[in-house]
């Protein structure tokens, strides 16, 4: 969670150095602002996005998803394309699951690694910066936790089977989704559901009119969840997911099409199965048990018809996760081990698997939090890590390490909340890029990398008042790439940094709630400013973000409300090949959820994203290079223009 004091450059954060962010406190719109506990529990997430405001805004995608988080970023115009940015660090720097199951490996360094659906999301859990033990291995810039939705979720009280039909169209690209998803009790005890999900969309038109090729898109989705309470505190949850993305795009689907990156088919697919079983009696406080299995594949095939013909990346992880909480007086001790094998494979036609990489790690962590008085809260934790790779050339490395964290939370007044904390985090060599295994060598000294985040900030709450803020900075050491222009191999090529601030408010007056957020960061590799040509997977440069949003509860069956999120130009961003800009831009998108029948059983949502049509490149897209010489159609995909969507739930 969140770690110790930074100090970035930037001239206005010393002005706030007791800024700092809670991490569920401005989660929840709703919650009661008169106290402000100091608990453990508090420390589950930094940022939450939950159902409701992905049901809001109709999310078809992780832009929609992450839009109102200022210190999230998502670009790559198409789905297939986007990634994800956490204070400037790409999502490779990142620890993500799903329900769990740990989304290992990278496919093609031109396209995105995360495939989710939104609708199907519970909630969305974001750890800014390397935090605690619990979070993974290998969590340098933090996690990224999505958590899909139970049978019980969808169910009432007394109710034995339902259903819900969602319908949703998209004027821009002229799309649509259907899902069909049943859902009941066999036994008391007993539940389980099934959802299909189906949405088909043509070529999207950016803010001035054009029509961009190669952004059309298939995807279908099938989740099957069975969960049952078999007594004594005990809970299982086993659960099937499978995700495909058809389509034709760019050979290079983050950058815009032009005479060397033409239009080819490119088609994704993951399958995810994943048991959970939890342990957790009444009146023993020292039993809370969790065991999380998995095993995820993932793959990727590119037919470059007039050249090498078809070729395939896959991805492959198992694992596991035992860990319990142990309630003793004033501790709350977490502690357990995890383990992950990955195996990564890529090869043309004739032998889809002919490339092969393998790598496991190996954890064991320890994580209390000691409440030391009413006021006073200690968070401090352990984790080793232990690290093999056999790469693609037969050279076997093996790395281990300690990470430590301490993070101190202080209700110093009635109402204000300080804390501060430092983090560790490792990542020893790992499987790399698919799509490159062929020709990609590993230098022979390898180091793993080590990441060391510090951050203070504050909460306070005042009446209907929120205020937070916070102060960072974060490092990784011996950050491993390819450098760009060189052969192709994975080295210790310098330290990565990220700086920044966050502050946030958020208001309550009755019916109407209101939000503004603002984040500045610097991401560098030693001094210089990250960009997507030059340090792909490892992180960007984008422009200081404002989010802002109002919504009001007109009667308890008709909400409305607005987003804008604005990014600030950058101009004269120095790259090795020259300067580039980036210019900034507004969005704004509103919504009106409306239920007819003053209950759950019809919703209508309709939304306008990009309302005003603007024409922008977002600044987590591949940047425009093109007025350098030799840099035509170096340019990442504009994101869509003006879109209309409407939702329709019918519950049965």
């Amino acid at each position: 969670m969140t770690p110790a004091p930074r100090f970035p450059r930037h001239p206005l954060c010393l002005a706030i150095a007791l800024l700092g962010a809670s991490p569920l406190a401005l989660a929840e719109s709703t919650q009661d602002l008169d106290t402000l506990e100091i608990t453990a529990e508090r420390l589950a997430a930094d940022r939450v996005v939950d159902e409701a405001d992905i049901e809001r805004h109709q999310a078809n995608d992780l832009r929609d998803t992450f839009a109102g988080q200022p210190e999230v970023a998502v670009g790559g115009g198409i789905g297939i394309a986007q990634k994800v940015y956490v204070r400037g660090l790409e999502d490779t720097q990142l620890n993500v699951s799903i329900d769990g199951a740990t989304q290992a490996g990278t496919l093609f360094h031109h396209s995105g690694r995360l495939a989710v659906d939104p609708e199907l999301l519970k909630r969305v859990e974001v750890d800014t910066g390397a935090g605690r033990a619990t979070a993974g291995a290998g969590a340098l810039g933090g996690a990224i936790r999505f958590v899909t939705k139970d049978p019980e979720d969808l169910l009432r009280d007394g109710e034995r089977l339902g259903a819900l039909i969602n319908l949703g169209s998209f004027s821009n690209g002229e799309g649509y989704r259907a899902s069909t998803t049943l859902f009941g009790r066999f036994t008391d005890d007993w539940s389980g559901m099934v959802s299909l999900r189906q949405s088909d969309q043509d070529e999207y038109e950016d803010g001035d009119g054009n029509r961009i090729d190669g952004t059309d898109a298939t995807q279908e989705l099938g989740l099957f969840k069975l969960v049952g309470r078999l007594g004594g505190g005990q809970t299982l949850r086993l659960s099937h997911e499978i995700r495909t993305d058809e389509g034709t795009r760019p050979q290079r689907p983050q950058w815009a099409i032009s005479g060397f990156n033409s239009l080819y088919q490119l088609d994704g697919r993951r399958e995810t199965t994943t048991l959970n079983y939890g342990l957790a009696p009444a009146d023993t406080p020292w039993l809370d048990l969790d065991l999380t299995l998995y095993h995820n594949e993932s793959e990727i095939e590119q037919n470059v018809v007039d050249r090498w013909g078809r070729y395939f990346g896959f991805t492959r992880s198992t694992g596991g996760d035992l860990r319990n909480t142990s309630r003793l007086g004033a501790h709350t001790l977490t502690y357990g081990v995890d383990h992950r094998r990955d195996r990564v494979n890529a090869g043309g036609e004739d032998d889809p698997r002919a490339e092969q990489e393998s790598g496991r790690v190996t954890g064991v962590y320890v994580q209390d939090d000691y409440q030391i008085t009413e006021d006073l809260l200690l968070s401090a934790g352990l984790r080793y890590d232990h690290y093999r790779l056999t790469d693609a050339n037969d050279q076997r490395f093996r790395e281990e390490a300690v990470s430590p964290n301490a993070n101190l939370r202080w209700q110093a007044l009635d109402g204000l909340t300080l804390h501060a904390g430092y983090a560790e985090a490792f990542r020893g060599p790992s499987t790399r890029d698919t799509f490159k295994i062929d020709r990609a060598q590993n230098a022979p000294g390898l180091r793993g990398e080590t990441a060391r985040n510090t951050e203070v900030g504050f909460d306070y709450v005042l009446g209907d008042l929120t205020l937070a803020g916070e102060v960072y900075r974060s490092t990784i050491e011996d950050a491993v790439a390819d450098r760009l222009f060189g052969p192709t191999i994975y080295d210790n090529i310098g330290d990565l940094e990220s700086d920044g601030y966050r502050l946030e408010a958020r208001y309550q007056w009755g019916a109407l709630h209101a939000g503004l957020g603002f984040h500045h960061n610097d991401a560098t590799l030693d001094g210089d400013p990250l960009t997507v040509y030059e340090h792909n997977l490892m992180g960007n440069t984008i422009g200081d973000t404002w989010v802002a949003d109002l919504s009001y509860q007109w009667s308890p069956s008709l909400e409305f409300g607005w987003r804008g999120r604005f990014v600030e130009g950058i101009d004269g961003l120095e790259t090795s090949v020259g300067r580039i800009d980036k210019p900034g831009y507004g969005v704004h998108d509103v919504f009106v959820h409306w239920l007819p029948t003053d209950n759950e059983d019809l919703r209508l949502t309709l939304a306008v994203h990009n309302l005003t049509d603007r024409q922008y490149l977002d600044h987590a897209s591949n940047a425009d290079f093109q007025h350098i010489p030799g840099y035509e159609g170096v340019v990442g995909l504009p994101e869509p223009g003006r879109d209309v969507r409407l939702g329709l739930v019918m519950r049965f």
